[in-house]
This record gives structure tokens, sequence and C-alpha cells, in this order.
């Protein structure tokens, strides 16, 4: 291409404007480049023109040389500063130097199995030892080995056709529920969750019964399902939690997946419940539903197998008798912290802090703060009254029996 008769610049702007990008071939292909841009930036005056003429030019080298305007850029400023535009590198004629050989390799992968793959620093010091202390020169070269190095030998093909190392399965991390145990702070609403199970037979599962105990009320709910599936436990805690007369703030269970699951943490999450889950080797953090499961649970309801069709009767059976009598009529046993003789936290029972659940509500400080809307301390107070302690419990102990004597007659003509 011979462009030597463009010498103005409107000769350049006809130029760009009528041609396609020119592409340089040919042996010493950016030798010749560079006399070009030479030539062109002396011919035009390049130094002594306005910024918009000097933008054409690097407009019109772009299109005969095919560099980019970086590059273009910086070999203009090589220009400017009085060098000559030559090719200052070349292609190297081979590559670098190999240091470590297959043998290394091979020597490498041996001592991993020997130390079961250790850390890098850790491996480079045992192959320094073998070099410097027992005179083992097949570890000249590796002893001088970077660290980093040695990760990279131990990623070659070489290394792992001889050394494969495995892992165990890593568990994943369950990010759902804080783990800490509920700190409510004297306020009611923060409540501690378990399942119970009524017992197999024949390889049939039994009821499960789901228990929920306020942490400082001991105000508690007992609900009774056919499984602990998503489809059966969901409606049943919605229940526990529009059960209870104050607004639930906490939510606290142990580990089970029936309770750790994204449809329970994304139901309490539109609720604004805190959600908490046990510690391990905690045993405390979930103790108080513990408890109430042997006290309550298995002295009410017993061990023996319920079936799973007969769900839906135990659980009229908590909510119409069980529910009332406990919150109602059976007292508790709330504690008080004290310092001993050598300055140690203990708990202890004072005869003045028996009392039943709704008696322990109506103590708290600012009790009908927490009550939710249409609940008042005056409407349980009156179906506490309705009836005597002793009769709320003959009332429950008359509908278990016939619940349970119901259930041996189906058994029996069963069998």
């Amino acid at each position: 291409m011979n462009e030597a008769k463009i010498k103005t610049l409107e000769q350049v702007r006809e130029f760009l404007a009528g041609t396609t990008p020119v592409k340089f071939t040919g042996c010493g292909e950016d030798g010749y480049r560079y006399r070009h841009i030479g030539e062109v930036l002396e011919r035009f005056g390049y130094p002594r023109l306005p910024k918009p003429d000097k933008g054409l030019i690097l407009r019109y080298l772009e299109r005969t040389t095919g560099y980019s305007r970086q590059q273009l850029t910086r070999l203009v400023k090589r220009w400017r500063s009085g060098n000559k535009l030559v090719k200052a590198y070349r292609a190297p004629s081979h590559g670098l130097p190999r240091k470590f050989t297959d043998a290394d390799i091979a020597l490498l992968a041996e001592t991993d199995v020997l130390h079961n793959t250790l850390s890098g620093p850790s491996t480079r010091h045992l192959m320094r030892r073998a070099l410097e202390h027992y005179g083992d020169t097949r570890y000249a070269r590796l002893a001088t080995i970077s660290v980093g190095h040695l990760y990279n030998l131990r990623k070659k093909n070489g290394y792992l056709t001889r050394r494969r190392a495995f892992t165990k399965t890593r568990p994943t991390r369950i990010t759902i529920g804080e783990r800490r145990a509920p700190v409510p702070d004297n306020r009611p609403g923060f409540i501690r969750i378990d399942s119970v199970h009524q017992g197999d037979q024949d390889g049939t599962k039994g009821v499960y019964h789901i228990n929920a105990v306020d942490c400082v009320t001991q105000w508690e709910l007992v609900a009774t399902c056919e499984k602990i599936s998503e489809a059966y436990l969901l409606p049943v805690i919605q229940a526990l939690l529009n059960g209870f007369p104050f607004r639930i703030l906490g939510f606290h269970a142990d580990n089970g997946s029936e309770y750790i699951n994204h449809r329970v943490a994304n139901m309490l999450d539109k609720l604004a419940i805190e959600f908490t889950k046990s510690r391990p080797r905690h045993s405390n953090d979930n103790g108080l539903v513990e408890t109430k499961n042997g006290a309550i649970i298995r002295k009410h309801l017993g061990y023996t197998h319920i079936p799973q069709y007969l769900a839906t009767k135990v659980n009229a059976l908590c909510a119409a008798y069980l529910i009332p009598y406990l919150n109602f009529h059976r007292p508790c046993l709330f504690a008080e912290d004290y310092l001993d003789k050598k300055g140690k936290i203990r708990k202890r029972y004072p005869l003045d802090l028996v009392m039943t659940p709704l008696e322990r509500l109506v103590s708290l400080p600012n009790a009908t703060g927490f009550l939710k809307p249409g609940v008042t301390l005056d409407a349980l107070r009156e179906e506490a009254r309705s009836m005597s302690d002793n009769e709320a419990a003959e009332r429950l102990n008359k509908a278990r029996n016939k619940l349970f004597l119901s259930i041996q007659n189906r058994s029996r003509h069963v069998a």
C-alpha cells in the first residue's frame, strides 16, 4: 500500500470515510508498521497539531496499522521522546527451564503417601530433613521447593496418577435459627417447643404430641397430629401460636428437622418471632419443655400406642380438657436465684412462688401490655373460676378414661 500521497488532513478524512480497515500481512509486519507510524507522524507534524487533528491522525493510524488506540498512544509517546520506533521484544525460542522432573513428582507422591498428605510447610520440612539430616540425595531439588510450587506439583497428572486424596463429606451448616438460649427477661411470649411420639406397634407409627411451654409463665399448650411432616405440623404450630393469650416473641426448639426447616423459619419470620435453637452440650436450653414432656404428656396420656387415625380425638381432648386444666388449675413451681456461701448462683423454689400459669401471668408487671388484642385478664380469671381445681381434674380424668377405653375396645376388635 502506497499512502505517501496522503499529505493533508482533508485527504485523511476522505480516506477514513471511504475505506474499510486495512490489515498488513507478510514478513517483518511489525517493523513495517513502526516505520509507517513514524513517517505519518513526521509528515503531518503531529506535535504541532491541535488536539482534534491529533485524534484524526490516531484514527488514521488505527485504520492503516490495525493497532489498538492504547498501543498507538504508547508508540506515539515513545516517538515524541526521541526514541526510534523498533520492535523491542521477541518471542522466546524455548520455554522456561524445568527444575523439577517426573522423578521429583513421583518422590513427592511417595512422601505424601507415607505421611498421609501433610500441609505444604510440613512436607517441605520433611524433605529438607531427609536431605540434610539423613543424607537422602533424592531430595536434593525438592528440599529447595517453595510451598506454593509444592501445591502446584500436587496438581500434576504424574502426581495424581500415584496419589489420590479423599476427604469425608463435610456437613452442611444450617443457618436456620440462632444457636443460643432464649432470653425472655421476665417477658411472657418466649415459648419452647418439642415433639413427643406416642409409640410404635407392629411397625405402625403412633400419633405425635406437640408440646409448647412459655418460659416465664409456664403457660402450656398441647396439640396432637398424625405425623410430623410439613403438611401436618405447620397448621398445628400455627394453631399453637394463635392459642397463647399473649403475643409470641420467641420460638425455641431443639435441632429436630421438623422445626429447623425453611417453611417454619419463613412462617416465624412473617410473624416477626425470634427463632432460636439449642446449643450442643447445653441440655438446659430446652430443659423446661423436656420436663413437661414427662410431667404432663406421659403422666396424662401415657406410653400406650395410639393409632394415627385417632389424632383428631386426642387433639380434641387436649383442647377441651387438658389445656384449661394445665393453665387455670394445675400449680407450677417457679424458681428464684440466690447466692450461696461460695458466691455461686443457685435456684430454689419457695412456697410463695407456687402458682398456676394464670396466676403467674397476672403477677407480672404490666401483664396487660403483653396480651393479644381482645384478650383480657378479667376474661381469663372468669374462665378459671368457672369450676374448681378438683372439678377440672375430675372432668379431665373422665374424658381421658373414656377415650382410652374406646382405644382399647378398638384394639381388641381389630385383634
